[in-house]
């Protein structure tokens, strides 16, 4: 199960942080991760399994390697967080408003 808490916990690093966005862009293997990053291939891999016990991304096999790619049920758990958050402040804030007004 994917929690929005884990989720921002993994992206709390700033170098993993790079890696999920690599991924929202298109999948990719961690030697193509790793060529775009200033880190080694197996740091790339350690910040993958983080990323993947977070929930955040996914992983298939393709021949002797293993493609990566985002999550979508993660990115949905963090946009449904975010979602209350943000309902919740525009509801304040129309309270707010309307306090003001009377």
């Amino acid at each position: 199960m994917v929690t929005y808490q884990a989720a921002f916990a993994a992206l709390t690093d700033p170098t993993r942080r790079a890696v999920f966005e690599l991924l929202v862009d298109r999948p990719r293997a961690v030697g193509e991760l790793a060529a775009e990053l200033p880190v080694s291939r197996p740091a790339v891999s350690q910040h993958l399994k983080v990323l993947k016990d977070a929930g955040l991304v996914v992983d298939r096999a393709e021949g002797t390697r293993r493609r990566y790619q985002v999550n979508l049920a993660g990115v949905a758990a963090l946009r449904g967080y975010l979602d209350q958050l943000w309902d919740k402040a525009m509801a304040a804030f129309a309270e707010a408003v309307e306090e003001e007004e009377r």
